[in-house]
């Protein structure tokens, strides 16, 4: 992997909305983006069809950009049961799907994410989105959020060094990974 770009596809899961977003990352960490999309379902369609739209949206994805490795947001504990259960399910399935492709693939909560791209684990959605376009030099704010969450999540992987199945990237850290570096190895204390 020395030498050549890494390319993430992050999905932030959802039923209604599943956020997917592909970028390239250099040996230098610098990130350019590839796709970002929202895959969407409709909300009175019964699981099993919900569930195949999203699929369908994610191989399409998958044989367009060829990614190197699939991040996905981690599902955590929260107090709507049907929000957790839908994420859930949308991340079961594009685990699936990366294994069915052979691609290594890693989870991260939403503050490993947020740490990542911002430098600050409860930055609010427009900090995130703000970053996001700042690192990928985009016009504009990736919208939805589920869009920005998308690339927030392969960015925060390529930083992050891509897990044991991915080599990590080289060249110097910026001020945000640097602080989630930080904050990352006072929590294994």
């Amino acid at each position: 992997m020395a030498g050549r770009r890494l390319r993430v596809l992050g999905i932030d899961p959802g039923l209604t909305r599943c956020g997917v977003g592909v970028v390239d990352v250099a040996p230098d960490r610098s990130a350019r983006l590839v796709h970002v999309s929202v895959i969407r379902s409709a909300v009175d369609a019964r699981i099993e069809q919900r569930l195949a739209v999203i699929a369908a949206g994610i191989r399409l994805v998958l044989a367009e950009h060829h990614p190197d490795v699939l991040a996905v947001e981690r599902v955590f504990a929260q107090n709507n049961r049907a929000t957790v259960m839908g994420t859930a399910q949308a991340s079961g399935i594009a685990l699936l799907l990366a294994a069915e492709h052979g691609i290594p693939a890693a989870t991260h909560t939403p503050s490993e994410v947020k740490a990542a791209i911002t430098g600050y684990g409860n930055a609010d959605k427009r900090q995130v989105q703000t970053m996001v376009a700042r690192v990928l030099k985009l016009d504009e704010l990736p919208k939805p959020a589920d869009a920005a969450d998308a690339l927030a999540l392969a960015l925060c992987h390529a930083w992050r060094g891509g897990g044991p199945q991915v080599p990590a990237l080289n060249g110097p850290l910026t001020p945000a990974q640097r602080a989630w570096a930080d904050a990352e190895r006072l929590t294994r204390r």
